[in-house]
């Protein structure tokens, strides 16, 4: 894995440990963290490795079984295969013709000439000449040929290190001077606790026993090297100790003796392991001189000079390393400097040390990080650059993680530590980059992801939340722009990551208002950057991504989708700063739309699929405010709606007229469709509302007025379809549908109103079928008669095998109805007649006027047929006038004695007889057309 990956993913276990941990444990908390994400980051690295195997194993696999297929076959079926490949075989020197070859077996020689064929290149001073071909097996290069070289990976020092102490050299020497050290050390305190020799004469002692081993192991480094050098580091620890004791312990020594015996004893042991090129000396040395001061403690716990002495010992580690890349040394000093500081500061640290102990911690970063710098660049050839995960990473965040320890009540003092590690971590990088050394190129980038690990933390540390998220916003778009010219995965999603928390930071600054979100008016500014920084790096990735690689246009999606909906919220937030409340609805309408027109339109530079989906999201949008205005307003241009409701049709159309082909036809008719009768909708509710607001008068005029708009469209819809190229013309099928919908509620309106209107249409007066309410009947049954007419000859509908007398049998029922409700609203109005079914069920007048009025529509429906030669018609009426005399037999007989019944009867009679002269009997079948 890569190493910034473990980096990434310790920072964000560090960050996680310190939020989720308690205040008095919080250190440890961060370094579990930490130690957590870097181990997750290694399962992977572990994962990947096993993952190679599995393909070296599977190519393994491959190879050996073409050569058992070789093996397999015949030598006679292959003449020709028993001599290697010409590219196989090595270049034959240019020589005269050689001597023949002795006569050597098949199996003797195959193997001969697959060494020579794959064997490197060994250069002689003279060539020889190049054998001529022998026929070998052609089993032979196939069964041998070795697997491509793969590319070296850097050693594991720390293993590699543990097996060359134990498992080479002289481990008894070895052991013996780690038990020899440890015995010293005890022995110089119980000395001192139970005798009384001077205790100027013991430290003399055992550090001329110290020389005396340092000076025989000098002695024997050519004969016994092992020995000799084992015994070299424990004369340097037990040089450590003494001086260590006579300083701290027993105050023989002033400081600055104490010091400069410190310092040689360090530099010699730097100087001894390097002239004898032995980590293992340095670091018995190293270990040895840091286990002094704990194991000849006296409990008095001063550790400026601890950690004063830690700095001579880190000192001649960071000398060794300017020479030599020993890892396990790196590691040994790392380990035991911030070890021991850790447990020191976690049992001892008070507030009042801060001014002693933040120089020590600072010095001991430096060392570090000019040793991990030092490891980079003293590598052998093959692992030139690279990188000491360990060092490179750990140390910032152990001593960050310290810093935090001390400074967890003094925000900004942590914010400013931040920074200058930041500004550190780039400048060194920026450094390194201008060496122009490719080898180093691994550690330049880790470099500056620290640099922009600690800048990103800096913010939170110190500023609110506001400032916070626009300097997120800004980092995450950098970081994205970065990746996209460098191509680093890895920093482009380290910045879409920095860009989502800077959105969520922002999340906590928005209130409600009711149903509208409110946010403080500072913040706007850091709104409008992350929305311009996540639109900006949505650009960046699709420029970068095109279309190969699915993950980044998925980035710029979300990118964009994140953009535009921080644009939409902060907007709809600033309205409520400066439009009354009742008016925020139609401006947020407005707002909304004009986004989303937007959004359609950057859509030409910006090809994404989201900036579609955004653009067309405006119908839902507009659904919902449609929903919210039936529910709180008495008409759709109330408070501003007479604006936004033109301007988002406007909008939405143009959008849809922009983007039907990336739609394409089932999602684009389905938005006409829906659109449409949205339109037509608002429209019929505002036109209702504006007739009786207009018209001080009866319910009859806003009734009517909800027929008027449907039915004007769906007049346009079937006179316009061959005149208008769009939307009618150009999608055709979907304003099929509409008009269908639209003669469906024209039906219904219609049903509803014939019986529940009592022709009531004050201020004007009552006159039959110049009313309001029949004028409209009449204009909707036209309506539906013309756009049948019209729309049945579509193909599309001839294709559906409509039988067309359902249509006309449903107009002709809606007129039928029509005529009679205007005929009992007519007596209803000029003579009284109760509007009630049993009122006019009990009306004599009533009842004779329906007979006589159906006998004249039966008569003028049958002089029609037969003028017309329609049978279906004469039947009509024919079925019409046996309902009469039905009626006069069984409904007017029961008025006896009355006049109405004797009108009924004489004037049903005539009109029979009327139709008995003019159309006796039903039209031929022949002349029916």
């Amino acid at each position: 894995m890569d190493p910034v990956m473990r980096i990434v993913l310790a920072i964000v276990g560090a960050f996680a440990g310190a939020t989720l941990g308690s205040n008095g444990s919080r250190f440890f908390d961060t370094l579990i963290g930490a130690f957590a994400g870097y181990a997750i980051a290694d399962l992977s690295h572990i994962r990947a490795c096993l993952r190679r195997l599995d393909e070296d194993l599977e190519r393994l696999k491959k190879s050996l079984a073409e050569s058992a297929e070789a093996r397999a076959r015949p030598f006679s079926a292959q003449p020709d295969a028993a001599q290697p490949d010409a590219e196989d075989l090595p270049e034959p020197a240019p020589v005269s013709t050689p001597p023949p070859p002795p006569p050597v077996s098949l199996r003797a020689q195959a193997p001969t000439i697959v060494v020579d064929a794959y064997a490197p290149e060994v250069p002689a001073p003279v060539p020889a000449p190049a054998p001529a071909p022998v026929p070998a097996p052609a089993f032979a290069p196939a069964a041998h040929r070795p697997l491509p070289p793969r590319a070296p990976e850097p050693p594991n020092f720390v293993i590699d290190g543990i097996r060359r102490f134990f498992g080479s050299g002289n481990l008894l020497v070895r052991s013996g001077v780690i038990v020899l050290f440890f015995g010293i050390a005890f022995l110089l305190r119980y000395v001192a606790e139970h005798t009384r020799v001077p205790i100027e004469y013991r430290l003399s002692g055992v550090a001329l026993g110290g020389v005396v081993l340092l000076v025989l192991g000098w002695r024997l480094r050519a004969s016994r090297r092992g020995f000799a050098l084992s015994i070299q580091g424990g004369a340097v620890g037990i040089l450590y100790l003494t001086v260590f004791a006579a300083f701290h312990l027993y105050a023989l020594l002033p400081p600055v003796a104490a010091f400069a015996l410190l310092t040689s004893v360090a530099a010699l042991s730097a100087l001894l392991a390097v002239k004898q090129d032995s980590q293992a000396l340095a670091l018995l040395g190293v270990t040895g001189g840091f286990l002094a001061p704990i194991l000849a403690s006296s409990g008095s716990g001063d550790h400026v000079f601890l950690f004063g002495y830690y700095t001579v010992l880190n000192a001649g580690i960071l000398l060794i390393a300017w020479f030599k890349s020993w890892r396990g040394l790196n590691l040994a000093g790392f380990a035991f400097t911030f070890g021991i500081g850790t447990v020191w500061g976690a049992l001892s640290y008070r507030a009042a040390d801060f001014a002693t102990t933040e120089p020590f911690l600072i010095l001991f970063f430096s060392f570090y990080l000019g040793i991990a710098v030092l490891f980079s660049w003293r590598q052998p050839a093959r692992l030139r650059g690279y990188v000491d995960g360990t060092l490179v990473f750990g140390t910032p965040l152990v001593a960050f993680g310290l810093q935090a320890s001390m400074l967890h009540e003094r925000a900004f003092a942590l914010a400013y530590s931040a920074l200058a590690m930041s500004a550190l971590y780039l400048g060194i990088a920026a450094l390194l980059k201008q060496r122009r050394d490719d080898a180093q190129r691994q550690l330049v980038e880790a470099f500056l992801a620290l640099g922009v690990v600690f800048l990103t933390v800096a913010a939170p540390i110190a500023l609110g939340s506001r400032w916070n998220a626009a300097a997120w916003a800004l980092e995450g778009g950098a970081l994205v722009w970065i990746g996209c010219r460098q191509d680093r995965p890895l920093s482009r999603f380290f910045g879409v990551l920095l860009l989502v928390a800077a959105g969520c930071l922002l999340a906590n600054q928005f209130g409600f208002a009711g149903s509208f979100p409110i946010l403080p008016w500072d913040a706007y500014g850091a709104l409008l950057l992350v929305s311009g920084a996540s639109i900006g790096s949505a650009a960046n990735l699709f420029v970068f991504a095109g279309s190969r690689r699915y993950t980044e246009s998925a980035l710029a999606n979300l990118m964009l989708c994140w953009g535009v909906l921080w644009w939409s919220l902060g907007g709809l937030a600033e309205l409520s700063h400066f439009v009354p409340a009742g008016d925020l609805p139609a401006a947020a309408l407005t707002f909304l739309s004009l986004t989303t027109c937007g959004v359609g339109l950057l859509h030409r530079k910006l090809p994404l699929v989201a900036a579609v989906a955004m653009a067309l999201a405006q119908f839902p949008i507009m659904l919902a405010f449609a929903w919210a205005s039936a529910m709180a307003q008495t008409h759709p241009f109330e408070q501003g709606g007479w604006i936004a409701w033109p301007v988002a049709f406007v909008c939405f159309y143009a959008t849809l007229y922009r983007h039907e082909a990336s739609v394409g036809s089932p999602g684009t008719g389905a938005l006409h469709v829906a659109s449409a009768w949205l339109l037509i909708a608002l429209a019929s509710w505002e036109t209702e509302w504006l007739v009786d607001f207009l018209v001080h008068g009866s319910r009859a005029w806003p009734t009517v007025a909800w027929a008027i708009v449907p039915a004007a469209a769906l007049a346009a819809v079937a006179l316009g379809w061959r005149r208008v190229a769009w939307p009618l013309a150009r999608h055709l099928e979907p304003y099929v549908i509409v008009a269908a919908g639209l003669a469906f509620a024209l039906a219904i309106w219609s049903l509803a109103t014939e019986f529940s209107m009592t022709g009531d249409v004050a201020p004007l007066p009552y006159l039959p079928l110049l009313n309001p309410v029949d004028v409209v009947q009449l204009l909707v049954l036209l309506v539906l008669w013309r756009c049948w007419r019209i729309i049945r000859a579509l193909p599309s509908v001839r294709e559906a095998d409509i039988d067309p007398r359902v249509p006309a049998v449903a107009l002709g029922a809606l007129g039928f109805l029509w005529v009679n409700a205007s005929l009992l609203r007519t007596l209803h109005q000029w003579i009284q007649v109760p509007w009630s079914l049993s009122g006019m069920l009990q009306s004599t007048v009533t009842q004779t006027t329906l007979s006589i009025f159906w006998a004249s529509l039966a008569l003028a429906a049958m002089l029609f047929a037969t003028r017309r030669s329609d049978r279906p018609v004469w039947f009509a009426g024919a079925a019409l006038l046996a309902t009469v005399i039905a009626k006069l037999f069984f409904v007017d007989l029961a008025s006896v004695g009355s006049i109405e019944r004797i009108v009924s009867f004489v004037g049903v009679g005539l009109l029979m007889l009327v139709i008995g002269y003019y159309s006796p009997l039903p039209p031929r079948a022949s002349q029916t057309s």
